[in-house]
Formats: C-alpha cells, structure tokens, sequence
C-alpha cells in the first residue's frame, strides 16, 4: 500500500499538471486548485471533496485509498476516485472532524466491507438502507 504522505504528495503534483476548463469537469463546482493542506478526492458519483492532509493518515481514509487502488486503478486524468458515494463519503468526513476512535473507523469499514461483499455475491442490499445506515450526522 502507498503510504499516505506519498500519495498526497503525488495528488499535489498531479494537480498542479492538471489542464483547466475542460467541460466534462463540470461536477466540479469549486476550482482545480485545493485549498492548502488539502487533497481533492472524488467519490463514484462525481462529487468532489477537499480533505485535509492529515485525514489521509486515518484508517478509514487509507482503507478507502486501497479500495480506490484495487478497483480503478490510477486514473491518467489525476483524480482519486473513491468507491463510495457522495453521502458515504460525506459521513466518513464527519467521523474523521469529530475524531472517531479507531474502533468506530473500523466497524465503519466493516459495514462498508459488507455491503461490498452483498452485491459481489448477487444479494443488494437496498441503496435507501444503505443510505439511511450512513446517514450524515449532525
């Protein structure tokens, strides 16, 4: 697995190279350029998220960087695409601002795990379960 220093730092350059204005970008609604200190992720769905640098060391943050890497590769376009949505991905940044203990992260990525395994083996779990599971706390 990469190691997560060197990953932001590969996203940083990848980013910088990044072209500017192309029209199929337009799920973006915020500039190529991230914020200092952050790293620009996208989810399965095209929603993108800035994360803080030091959010990159975190269990759950490096479990879904592997889960990217084992199932889209690198993209030559320089996005990180995580294998989860918008509200997924919005739920994992709640956990990761109040500091969850690793325990609440791991059983996160249990559940995930889970729901991975139910549509590889032809049983779906509904999206609205999914949904309601990870809903965004408040």
């Amino acid at each position: 697995m990469i190691h997560s220093k060197r990953l932001a730092q590969l996203a940083r350059k990848l980013q910088r190279v990044k072209t500017t204005g192309r029209e199929d970008d337009a799920c973006c609604t915020t500039s190529p350029v991230v914020d200092k200190g952050h790293c620009a992720v996208y989810t399965a769905d095209g929603t993108r998220f800035e994360v803080p640098l030091p959010y990159l060391g975190t269990t759950v943050m490096g479990e879904l960087l592997k889960m990217s890497q084992e199932e889209f590769g690198f993209s030559s376009d320089g996005r990180i695409t995580l294998p989860c949505d918008a509200a997924v991905m919005e739920y994992v940044m709640c956990l990761l601002r109040r500091n969850a203990s690793e325990e609440v992260e791991r059983a996160f990525l249990s559940s995930v795990a889970t729901a991975v395994a139910c549509q590889h083996s032809g049983s779906t779990m509904p999206p609205a379960a999914l949904h309601q599971q990870f809903a965004v706390c408040s």
